[in-house]
């Protein structure tokens, strides 16, 4: 784990990704993770024979996992 004073020894390259590169890997990762439980929910749907139920917790898997992909991110790009 790194502290504040870890950060601040490295210059700005080694420490984090450019602003842009960040920005767009985030959007990235929010994207795949989005798809991919939408993805896997109709792939789940249509093997079980139910409609809707694991479109929706595909969906919600895939929201839930962006999160904690994007709260990642930020940390370590601050």
């Amino acid at each position: 784990m790194t502290t504040p004073d870890d950060r601040e020894d490295k210059p700005a390259s080694e420490r984090s990704l450019p602003s842009w590169a960040a920005f767009a890997s985030m959007g990235l990762t929010l994207a795949v993770c989005v798809a991919g439980g939408l993805l896997l929910g109709l792939w789940a749907d249509s093997a079980a024979g139910t409609s809707p139920l694991f479109l929706f917790l595909g969906l919600v898997a895939g929201c839930v996992v962006a999160a904690f992909a994007l709260i990642s991110l930020v940390r370590r790009n601050l």
